[in-house]
């Protein structure tokens, strides 16, 4: 585990940070060009410019990024950490890639030791590319969350994991039952659900994986356990959607297979949800439900366009989930990348393209911080740099590759600068990565 030091510890760089969704509020972020971020026990203490800082504290020692510039750690809301070593699997779409890819992949995670090997690995490139949250997919094998929340708790991080609940359409020896799903996720939630930072997440894989049984069992262990999370697949797919229909006839649509289960509540988190009926879209909203944006995956399987602008309009909390293995990238900078151009993207298919309106610089940041705290509900703990907020934050170096120093050098406003950084930035921009204050050693 990360020690904390008591003593309060000071960094000086360029800040930015948001207080609230720069598409609601005009005054939504705070940027501060020269500033000082103090430190202790492993939470902000104070953000202040750096003249005001020395005048009172002319002594203080402070690590110096000047010219970099620091914001909050990333926030990452679908990624699946079994599905590492697979990243970069040729796909043709979503079904087709988990009987070929994914499931022989996991089935290796019955192995403790292999899952842990991965964890160890999964969790050094998500602080690689700044990321210090994440809400996380292991396997149907208990061991495997058991191994990715002992290398989380040993780096001190904050994540979310859950085990797979998955009791049909799927290999033999990746199949638990709708009783043993319940029994192995009650007591990795006994275990390790608010243990440190870290949280649970009850996991059915997808409605075509659970039996209705199974998914009966998911809703009672939210019942019972009423501030973990629901994490879970929607209407990724065309043909997923299908088969899932032809599974629940009786469902009035995809998201009513989870209404009837009492699956849907303000910390279930969906992924995808590309092809929502009107109706689901609602459902979302009455339920405060959350989305998780997947914009490399969702190209890299020709799933489709999610629709941002629409989750905007119904106040719907939406965060960026690199979807690592069918995501490309770990990187949310990569990620923001694919999600400007989804979002243009959708002209094409629009009436009036004119109405469609494209991701912007700062509400492409506000996803992967403040956006994506508020879509976990964790806002009270991290996404800013407010007073008594855990320090998890990233530094940016803006001269990391020629092209980006040469486009920042050319560029007239903050903005176009952030903009700049989403679309050409990458790993290589990360200078370093702080997890309560404490500047984590990757090498």
């Amino acid at each position: 585990m990360t020690n904390t030091s008591s003593k309060a510890k000071h960094i000086r760089a360029s800040f930015f940070h948001f207080f609230e969704d720069p598409n609601l509020e005009s005054e939504a972020h705070q940027f501060i060009e020269d500033g000082i971020l103090s430190v202790e026990n492993g939470k902000v203490e104070s953000l202040v410019p750096f003249e005001a800082f020395q005048i009172e504290n002319p002594d203080a020692i402070f690590e110096d990024y000047s010219g970099k510039l620091i914001m909050p750690g990333f926030v990452d809301m679908h990624i699946h950490y079994p599905q590492t070593e697979m990243i970069a699997a040729h796909g043709e779409e979503l079904l087709q890639w988990l009987n070929t890819y994914t499931f022989p992949t996991e089935t290796k995670f019955k192995d403790k030791k292999h899952a842990r090997k991965i964890a160890d690995f999964f969790l050094k490139q998500l602080l690689k590319n700044g990321t210090t949250t994440a809400l996380v997919f292991g396997t149907v094998h208990p061991q495997s969350v058991e191994a990715f929340f002992e290398a989380a708790e040993k780096m001190n991080l904050r994540m979310i994991c859950g085990k797979v609940m998955m009791d049909r359409n799927a290999p033999e020896e990746l199949l638990d039952t709708a009783e043993s799903s319940y029994e192995e996720s009650k007591k990795l939630i006994e275990k390790w659900h608010k243990k440190e930072r870290l949280l649970y997440a009850v996991t059915p894989r997808f409605a075509i994986t659970s039996s209705p049984e199974q998914l009966q069992k998911a809703g009672k262990l939210l019942k019972e356990f009423s501030d973990v999370y629901l994490h879970t697949h929607l209407s990724e797919n065309k043909s997923e959607i299908e088969f899932t229909k032809s599974l629940f006839p009786e469902c009035k649509n995809y998201l009513d297979v989870f209404q009837q289960a009492n699956l849907l509540q303000k910390r279930s988190v969906f992924a995808h949800g590309i092809h929502l009926e009107e109706n689901e879209w609602k459902q979302l909203q009455q339920h405060d439900c959350s989305l998780a944006f997947c914009p490399t995956s969702n190209l890299f399987l020709g799933s489709g366009l999610f629709n941002l602008q629409k989750a905007e309009e119904l106040n719907i909390k939406v965060g960026l989930g690199t979807d690592v293995g069918a995501g490309t990238s770990f990187s949310i900078l990569q990620t923001l990348n694919e999600a400007y151009k989804v979002t243009q993207l959708r002209k094409a298919y629009a009436e009036n393209p004119s109405t469609i309106k494209p991701l912007s610089a700062l509400k492409s940041f506000y996803l992967a911080t403040l956006g994506g705290a508020k879509a976990l509900h964790l806002d009270h703990v991290i996404g800013n740099f407010e007073e008594g907020k855990e320090a998890d934050f990233v530094v940016i170096d803006w001269k990391a590759t020629d092209l980006l120093k040469f486009r920042i050098e050319n560029s007239s406003t903050f903005e176009e600068k952030l903009f700049a950084l989403q679309i050409i930035g990458d790993d290589r921009v990360v200078e370093a990565t702080y997890i309560l204050g404490e500047k984590q050693n990757l090498d």
